[in-house]
């Protein structure tokens, strides 16, 4: 069997094309960038689903000549409207229609919501229908890494003092591991064609309080004391959330969690593991206790920085140039320093500007770490006695350069 898979470098379509390439599958691995898909021995489909170019069945005809089904495992939990359909409607219908064979569509409970996501979500089922895909709805899909809203989770878990619980935590939830999903997807390949709705979920129903607790457990961590987060203070970070980009601090994930995730499974469907049985089936590493601890400060440490560029473009831009001259001047002409001091606040406001947009996390780390390098070296050279100065000068600009490494680290969630 030869399979498509589209969004093979999600979270859940990795688990997908490991998976199956266990199985003996052979999988063409679809995404907008394919480069650890391809070190990871896939061979692979670059797509930006985005791009008006796979809106059109001519793309994909060349590559699903041989194709036996088409995988659709790619979508957006937050974006613009034309990134939405693009991905959800017009990506989708010109691969359909370019293979004119077996496909699955994999969706997700809940798009009965007034979300963004719900709404696309529902346009994408209404396009698979329409090109008789057979259609899967899942619920909370876990896994022994996870990504996005069960990063999350973990990191709420492992919240210091308190456990933080969204609109009070009585949610219902029934996760699946995302091994299983895919097991159950590769059943679903083997069977009669169908065209109907499917619904996976796991067998285990419980609360997000309770879901979280056990996370804690499992983590090692002392019970803490539930902390109710009211759904109106969640939808105001969620909404901050939005504003800054910060993925799965969104609107949409505080409504979706606020009403539940639970999928009742179809009949027929093979079995699946309970959450508390795939849970414990592996003991947590150092790197779960890292990840979840780190994951609420990623996007503390990306607004620290940009206040700190903030304030440094201000001074950069307003500070009397007679505040300043007297410490850097000899070298240079001071005309030159006060023209090298504006344009740097202005450079220094656009570093901020992207950190508060989330702009290109990995590049904009690599040129703040740049900029930071060639501040401390500039002025070393201009005034050395700046390492003297007595509540730090430039030797602050150490534990600044570390903080950015610490970002770099950070910059890629993938």
């Amino acid at each position: 069997m030869k399979v498509l898979i589209l969004g093979a470098d999600g979270f859940i379509g990795r688990h997908i094309a490991f998976a199956f390439r266990e199985a003996g599958i052979t999988v063409i691995a679809s995404a907008r960038r394919v480069s650890r898909l391809s070190e990871m021995g896939f061979a692979t489909l670059q797509a930006d689903l985005t791009d008006p170019a796979t809106h059109s069945p001519a793309f994909w005809a060349p590559h699903v000549d041989e194709v036996d089904w088409i995988i659709n495992a790619a979508g957006l939990l937050t974006g613009s409207e034309s990134d939405f359909k693009a991905v959800h409607v017009s990506a989708p219908s010109a691969l359909y229609q370019a293979h004119g064979g077996r496909a699955l569509f994999l969706g997700a409970v809940g798009i009965e919501q007034e979300t963004a996501f719900a709404k696309w979500r529902k346009a994408s089922e209404d396009i698979a229908a329409t090109h008789n895909v057979t259609i899967l709805r899942a619920g909370l899909v876990m896994a022994d890494t996870s990504y996005g809203g069960t990063s999350l989770g973990r990191a709420l878990a492992a919240f210091p003092l308190v456990m933080p619980l969204v609109g009070g935590g009585a949610q219902e939830v029934n996760p699946v591991h995302a091994c299983d999903l895919a097991e159950v997807i590769r059943d679903i390949l083997r069977r009669p064609y169908t065209t109907e709705i499917l619904t996976i979920g796991g067998p285990e129903v419980l609360t997000q309080r309770a879901m979280l607790e056990s996370y804690r457990r499992w983590l090692g961590l002392p019970k803490a004391k539930a902390l109710p987060v009211p759904l109106l203070a969640g939808m105001a970070l969620g909404r901050i959330g939005d504003v800054l980009r910060m993925g799965p601090i969104s609107a949409t994930s505080i409504k979706t969690l606020s009403a539940g995730i639970l999928a009742m499974p179809s009949q027929g469907l093979p079995a699946v593991r309970p959450f508390s049985q795939f849970l414990w089936a592996r003991p947590a590493g150092t790197q779960d206790l890292w990840h979840a601890r780190l994951y609420l400060l990623r996007p503390l440490l990306r607004i620290v920085l940009a206040v700190m560029w903030i304030a440094s473009g201000l001074i950069g831009l307003f500070l009397p140039q007679d505040a300043f001259l007297p410490a850097v001047s000899g070298l240079l002409p001071d005309g030159v320093l006060v023209a090298i001091a504006r344009l740097g606040g202005v450079a220094d406001l656009l570093i901020a500007w992207g950190l508060l947009r989330n702009w290109r996390p990995l590049p904009l780390a690599l040129i703040q770490i740049a900029m930071v390098s060639g501040y401390t070296l500039g002025l070393t050279i201009l005034a050395p006695a700046l390492w003297l100065l007595p509540f730090g000068g430039l030797l602050k600009n150490l534990p600044v350069l570390a903080l950015l490494l610490a970002s770099l680290a950070l910059a890629e969630e993938r």
